[in-house]
């Protein structure tokens, strides 16, 4: 005896195809939801973000971390020149050329870097200082300055002694000097964070909330109730 086949319009027990439809579409997998890391990967398009700001604000430990939020290819800049000359490090290419040469250097670097977009880049202390770079990184990338107040950058640079510009009789002496010179100029980045000494992810966090805003036209999260006095 041959098996019997069902009509295409009905289905076992008197129920239509419709319902037995349904059914297997309710199994079906439900798109994924948008989420804020998408809709700024997909608003930046072949932009970068590029972080900028004192020596010991955190752009090396925060842009690796936001990178691996978004995704993202994660450099930094001074590592990249190192590399361009053969493995010196910035204190001896300070050392034996000078801070002027370095500065070209650097400036060609971030231009070559800002071509392969979209990465997140992090920038040294004094490159944001060139207005040839503040240009090109406005026209290629969304700048986040990490902001962090004297306090918290000496608290951090003393457990470095790799900084060159802090090679003085009177390093706090230099990092006020260099804050009332940079700060005014970080200032025209397109993002402002505070830097402090609460966990890098929260940090990050508040990167991805403040680059939604800025890019996708959310609302921007209100400042953090520690944020007044950390960054005076």
């Amino acid at each position: 005896m041959g098996s019997y086949r069902w009509p295409k319009h009905a289905a076992p027990g008197g129920r239509s195809s419709e319902i037995q439809s349904s059914e297997t579409m309710s199994d079906a997998a439900v798109p994924a939801q948008a989420t804020p890391e998408a809709d700024i990967l997909s608003a930046l398009g072949a932009r970068s973000i590029v972080l900028v700001g004192m020596m010991g604000v955190g752009k090396s430990t925060i842009g690796r971390r936001l990178a691996a939020r978004l995704g993202l290819r994660f450099l930094d800049a001074d590592v990249e020149i190192e590399v361009a000359h053969a493995g010196m490090t910035i204190p001896e290419i300070f050392a034996t050329h000078g801070e002027p040469y370095f500065r070209d250097g650097e400036a060609r670097v971030i231009a070559r870097l800002l071509e392969g977009g979209p990465i997140v880049l992090a920038t040294g202390g004094g490159a944001f200082m060139r207005e040839e770079t503040r240009t090109r990184i406005a026209a290629k990338a969304i700048s986040i300055w990490l902001r962090a107040d004297h306090d918290v950058i000496m608290r951090r640079v003393r457990r470095r002694a790799d900084r060159p510009l802090l090679q003085t009789a009177d390093p706090e002496g230099t990092v006020t000097r260099l804050l009332a010179q940079r700060e005014p100029v970080y200032a025209s980045a397109d993002l402002t964070i505070a830097s402090r000494d609460v966990p890098h992810d929260r940090i990050v966090e508040e990167c991805i909330g403040a680059l939604h805003a800025h890019l996708c036209g959310g609302q921007a999260a209100q400042p953090p109730a520690d944020v007044a006095s950390a960054v005076r």
